[in-house]
């Protein structure tokens, strides 16, 4: 039986650590090698670390991830290895001084060739024609005797080249790296889509993905290998390390080829812009160990949520060099869930919770800040801010005389907490962790300065309904509740004047969140969200909230 071993190399990456990427790759050459892998995938721009952004823009990076590119191929003797970085033709003796988003395709310790990205996205989150070059041509390569297409991440989108001639001139199997970001129930129609791929052109696709945080982007891995009727042969964990390794059986995808007329017509349209490049009949291991086959489950929906949200929050708050976060805790919901993930992210040691009761909080809130911390373990301070907020009032006495108390006596005890939370950062070199949700963002519910004074919002992506399932998801887990019930159980309220809850100001959450999602995630017009259901009136006043 002709097999290929691959290995799908699911790792996470820095941007800018070039030297400890090339670390984290030769040690998964390693792995691999000594699994028998014939050939082990990496990330899209691995090198560098994805997405390295104006970085490209300085000629040293470029070289530095050259040179780093150099210690790479040196380390993969005995292997075929395909990994991420960024070309610079004109720095390898070639011709023209752009750079290209590249996959290098090494081979025993050799750099065999060098692929382009082809298609180059510039839309949501991603622009890379700001900085990169797209490249052409579909190179195939014959490792261990069979043929294999490369190609980088939005390549594979497109349904037709450079998969499509890739496969048509002989590839069985197409390697695709990715550096592609996570956003909630993605991995459901990235498997959809990679199905199609492989169905299409009857090979194997081997998808490569990126996972940690960088930023405000995380990158949740999943890589999988699908067989060439779109089945799913092996998938990684979500939001975890990982080397997939699997076998692929060639026999049985070349029975699907023949019934395929689509192939013998086509061919021949390509032939000019394939370049078929030759690396080995055989694999470098014959006598190969076995193989249980790896299918990772899928998470249910609060499950993946969260996760992302722990990994997010850890590599944030790891490759910004800190050591500790600092959260205020008001005993709510928001601050509550935040803490747990941040324990869950970087351990309970490295988490501290700042209590700051003022004359409208109540005995509750401050009970249930106090419990939370208990139940996680945390360091809990208590700093009282009635005396900052009535020498406040008293300093602005004057200049707000014959006015009505509002607003702007209320967000002054958020800005007394947002000083006090920076205060204790700068003294002690934590790093904030906000808490507002996307609900409140959204509706310009959060105080400027105050509340939203921070390095790092952690839920600012996570709507108030879903807040509260993901407390409540947390509370299953093996460790037992931390969140305490009343804090899940009570109306939300910020507590800035007596009596408040914040359907004073807002519509109910579950309505709110609704309309929001139709408007800003969607882009639905008012007559499109009033025919969903929602009170025009309703909508209307969300959406000039949201404008405003």
């Amino acid at each position: 039986m002709c097999t290929l071993r691959v290995g799908l190399a699911q790792i996470n990456t820095t941007v800018g650590d070039l030297e400890g990427n090339v670390a984290k790759v030769l040690e998964y050459v390693e792995r691999a090698r000594d699994l028998g892998v014939d050939v082990v995938s990496f990330p899209e721009l691995t090198v560098t670390g994805h997405p390295p952004e104006d970085l490209l823009l300085r000629p040293s990076f470029v070289r530095d991830n050259l040179e780093a590119l150099e210690a790479v191929v040196k380390g993969c003797g005995g292997i075929t290895a395909v990994v991420g970085f960024v070309d610079l033709p004109a720095g390898r003796q070639g011709a023209d001084g752009d750079i290209y988003n590249s996959a290098a395709v090494i081979h025993d310790g050799r750099l065999a060739d060098v692929y382009h990205k082809q298609r180059l996205p510039n839309y949501g989150l991603f622009d890379e024609m700001r900085y990169f070059r797209a490249g052409g041509g579909y190179p195939v390569y014959t490792v261990a005797g069979v043929g294999v297409g490369v190609n980088v991440c939005e390549d594979i989108w497109y349904p037709g080249d450079p998969t499509r001639a890739q496969a048509l001139a002989g590839a069985q199997v197409i390697v695709n790296i990715n550096g592609s970001p996570y956003h909630a129930g993605k991995r459901g129609s990235r498997q959809q889509m990679l199905a199609t791929r492989a169905g299409d052109f009857g090979v194997f696709v081997c998808y490569t993905n990126q996972v940690g945080g960088q930023d405000e982007l995380v990158f949740d891995g999943g890589s999988m290998v699908l067989g060439p009727e779109g089945e799913l042969v092996a998938q990684a964990a979500m939001f975890e390390e990982e080397l997939l390794v699997c076998d692929l059986n060639l026999e049985e995808a070349s029975k699907t080829r023949p019934h395929d007329p689509r192939r013998r017509r086509e061919r021949s349209a390509q032939a000019a812009e394939v370049r078929q490049v030759a690396l080995s009949d055989g694999p470098f291991v014959a006598a190969k160990p076995p193989l249980e086959r790896r299918v990772a489950p899928p998470l249910e929906a609060e499950a993946e949520v969260y996760a992302a949200l722990v990994t997010g929050t850890r590599d944030y708050v790891g490759k910004t060099g800190f050591q500790k976060v600092v959260i205020a805790l008001s005993g709510g919901i928001d601050s509550s869930l935040v803490a747990a993930i941040a324990v869950d992210a970087i351990g309970r040691e490295s988490v501290v919770g700042v209590s700051m009761p003022s004359r409208y909080s109540s005995e509750g809130s401050i009970k249930d800040a106090q419990e939370l911390a208990e139940k996680l373990g945390i360091e809990l301070t208590i700093i009282p801010i009635e005396p900052a907020h009535a020498a406040y009032l008293e300093i602005l006495e004057r200049a707000f005389a014959g006015t009505e108390p509002g607003t702007a006596e209320e967000n002054i005890q958020s800005r007394i907490r947002g000083n006090i939370i920076m205060a204790l950062s700068n003294k002690f070199g934590w790093l904030v962790l906000t808490t507002g949700n996307k609900s409140e963002f959204a509706t310009g519910y959060a105080t400027l300065y105050g509340d939203m004074a921070g390095g790092f919002a952690v839920i600012k992506d996570v709507p108030k309904t879903l807040v509260y399932r993901l407390a409540r998801y947390r509370n299953t887990q093996q460790d037992g509740p931390v969140i305490p019930e009343s804090v899940i159980s009570k109306p939300p309220s910020a507590e800035l004047k007596p009596g408040q809850l914040d359907q004073d100001t807002l519509p109910p959450y579950e309505e709110l969140d609704s309309v929001l999602e139709a408007y800003v995630e969607d882009n639905r017009s008012v007559d499109e969200i009033v025919a969903m259901g929602h009170d025009r009136d309703l909508v209307v006043r969300v959406i000039q909230m949201v404008n405003r």
